[in-house]
């Protein structure tokens, strides 16, 4: 299986366009600036089985993350190596256990989180972010796989997280106990099936952005989730934002973009991952 860096045809590999770009710098042919903007197209290796994308974090402030359903226990440990050659960060979302042990006998640093269904190969130190605490909350305990994808994606961009689980409205007076810590929060995720009426009931009593997640739990008219995804999508509650069902993944992504671009404008010094300077 031939691998390559970049584009087709005859262009210079990754590491070969990055040195000379380097050189161009280093005596003055390119501006510092122009070149962090070339660098943010720049590399993603084509590995036969997937293109992967080396500089998100550049561009996003995101590790790159492998969507793991319907990749092969081969397919992965190739994509692992190519972040291993590296010394960058992977993710894996929706994995099984049985192919992350198979992976983790050939990287024995990768850790497997169960109940989120993901991995982390973590190869250099997640930096802290400033925000304070995001708040995790879920309806019940069976809820619980799409709110640890969320917290664990949120840890591995270096973001602190508070859980609040098992408080849906069937005994809403357990989330009474938590209403001073939710209203201190930067943002707030919401997890809930049956009939989704949580994060309602949360953004109605908080300022802050709050992200619902429906999930697929619930007997025969929840409809696999869509009965908590159309409620969440007619709330009352103004301002609600809602991902797919069972995306926690995509609620923390969804966090991310808020907290990191409220970061930047609170920091006029502070660099833009996804390009341009702070106005």
């Amino acid at each position: 299986m031939k691998h390559r860096d970049g584009g087709a045809g005859t262009a210079p590999s990754g590491d070969e366009a990055i040195a000379a770009l380097l050189a161009d710098v280093a005596r003055g042919a390119v501006a510092p600036e122009t070149a962090l903007e070339r660098l943010r197209d720049l590399p993603y290796r084509d590995m036969g089985v997937a293109k992967i994308d080396h500089h998100r974090e550049l561009r996003q402030g995101v590790p790159e993350v492998v969507f793991g359903v319907g990749k092969t226990s081969e397919e992965l440990s190739t994509i692992a190596r190519a972040f291993v050659e590296r010394g960058q960060t992977m993710v894996v979302t929706r994995l099984d256990r049985e192919r992350a042990e198979r992976l983790r006998a050939e990287q024995p640093k990768l850790e497997y989180f169960e109940r989120a269904r993901m991995a982390k190969l973590v190869l250099s130190p997640v930096p802290k972010r400033k925000a304070p605490p995001v708040v995790i909350v879920s309806a019940g305990t069976s809820d619980l796989g799409a709110a640890e994808e969320a917290a664990e994606m949120l840890a591995a961009m270096g973001y602190a997280t508070n859980r609040i689980y098992d408080v849906g409205v069937a005994g809403i007076h357990r989330l009474f106990h938590h209403v001073d810590e939710l209203r201190r929060a930067p943002l707030a995720i919401v997890v809930a099936g049956m009939e989704g009426a949580l994060p309602s009931v949360i953004g109605g009593l908080v300022s802050c952005p709050v992200i619902a997640v429906p999930t697929d739990v619930g007997y025969g008219t929840a409809l696999s989730g869509f009965t908590a995804l159309f409620a969440m999508l007619t709330s009352c509650a103004s301002g609600l934002s809602v991902v797919n069902i069972d995306n926690g993944f995509g609620a923390a992504m969804a966090a991310h973009r808020i907290l990191a671009s409220y970061e930047r404008h609170a920091d006029p010094g502070a660099t833009d991952p996804s390009g341009g300077s702070q106005p």
